[in-house]
């Protein structure tokens, strides 16, 4: 008798964006005249920059001749992208980061939530709530978990983000050994000063713990006292692997690539104490099940560390970070507290009543799609969080419906 993975059957009913999805369906069939305005998924709505559309073309022009046609690439991507990465996103900054160490993905998503398969299934696993909840339900998925109740899963070691510690969760009072973050963080958008990161891998050293640090927001960063990546502080080679993405920094939603670090002195520990490296474990399961990302697609990609293309992704960058910007002050106007929206594309708004409630009303009242922040965890409950993803005259118009309708 054929059987399923019964961890499956723990998690809860739907996806958050699918249950958005269905309510968004439902009113739309209801209200066929009602335009919508999606400030909820953070999906881009600006095009490609121009560098990185002529290095499409010019790619798959390559790609229509013979002499020029490229087949398989290696699978950890190709040399020229992984050279500009290091270069532009860790030495520039003084990281001691290198080409052979960075692995060329199709979405952060993905990465996240495989980057788990190479670690025991009985560890304790500490993770934020609010969180993006592929982190947890990847984890579920693999049997690292009990049942969900009370708005929680058994077995996992929640890192409360609330209103009181400013979003950046406290060190576990347990020790754990595989530790989630994500600043500029989302949902909240708040963000996490190089001294209080330094304190997280000071703690995964004397745990042997590792980091699993996500910055694909991190292009949103203005403050530039802010680290833009974990392997700004000194000794965090040692003890984490960061996620980084194109989709919202130069709009590669639709086209997808991202890419995650691993340094080679990262280790971690078999059954019997003996130790290995976590970057020839990440290889062989990333050549194993990956195949690569296309060859238009990373010549693309080069594009954005060109002086053309960091000229365009930092505009589009800064419409966003524009558009969050008014709806900071709209928002508050209207009396809500909230964060983010200065050095990242969502505000976390305290919505002062049931998440679920508050995004009916908006959806309902102002035609208006947000995120209740329930459905990012039990400290969700009671905000929301909105994007900043859309045209400048969305958002104008969609703060204005919002003013309206409460």
């Amino acid at each position: 008798m054929i059987r399923i993975n019964d961890n499956y059957l723990k998690l809860k009913a739907s996806y958050l964006f699918s249950d958005i999805a269905k309510r968004v369906s439902a009113f739309q069939q209801a209200n066929p005249d009602r335009d919508i305005i999606r400030l909820g998924i953070g999906d881009v709505t600006r095009a490609l920059p121009q560098a990185c559309v002529e290095a499409f073309h010019k790619a798959v022009d390559e790609m229509a001749s013979e002499s020029t046609f490229r087949g398989y690439g290696p699978e950890q991507g190709y040399d020229f992208l992984r050279e500009a990465i290091a270069a532009n996103d860790f030495k520039a900054r003084g990281a001691d980061i290198h080409a052979d160490e960075i692995f060329i993905s199709d979405g952060a998503k993905c990465d996240t939530g495989n980057i788990q398969e190479i670690f025991a299934k009985d560890i304790n696993i500490a993770i934020p709530d609010p969180v993006y909840p592929v982190y947890l339900d990847t984890n579920v998925m693999a049997g690292r978990t009990g049942a969900f109740k009370d708005g929680k899963y058994e077995g996992i070691t929640y890192l409360n983000c609330t209103w009181d510690n400013g979003f950046n969760p406290e060190l576990p009072q347990t020790p754990v050994d595989l530790i989630y973050l994500c600043f500029p963080n989302n949902p909240t958008g708040a963000t996490i000063t190089k001294a209080a990161l330094k304190t997280w891998v000071d703690y995964a050293k004397d745990n042997k713990a590792i980091i699993l640090y996500d910055a694909a927001y991190e292009a949103f960063i203005t403050d530039d006292s802010l680290p833009r990546s974990i392997y700004e502080v000194e000794g965090a080679r040692d003890v984490a692997i960061e996620f980084r993405s194109f989709s919202k920094t130069a709009g590669f939603t639709g086209t997808r690539c991202a890419f995650t670090v691993v340094p080679k002195s990262l280790m971690a520990y078999d059954a019997d104490g003996g130790s290995h490296a976590l970057h020839a474990l990440w290889n062989r399961r990333h050549t194993t099940k990956f195949n690569g990302v296309s060859y238009p697609v990373q010549r693309a990609t080069e594009a954005v560390y060109s002086e053309e293309g960091k000229i365009q992704v930092k505009q589009l960058v800064s419409d966003y970070l524009k558009n969050a910007a008014l709806i900071r002050k709209e928002m508050s106007d209207l009396g809500y507290d909230l964060v983010g929206g200065d050095n990242s594309p969502y505000i976390w708004i305290n919505g002062k009543t049931d998440s679920w409630e508050f995004f009916d009303t908006l959806l309902n009242k102002a035609g208006v799609v947000v995120t209740p922040g329930a459905g990012f965890g039990k400290c969700g409950e009671g905000y929301i969080r909105i994007s900043s993803f859309n045209s400048y005259e969305n958002v104008e118009k969609a703060m204005a419906r919002i003013k309206a309708a409460l």
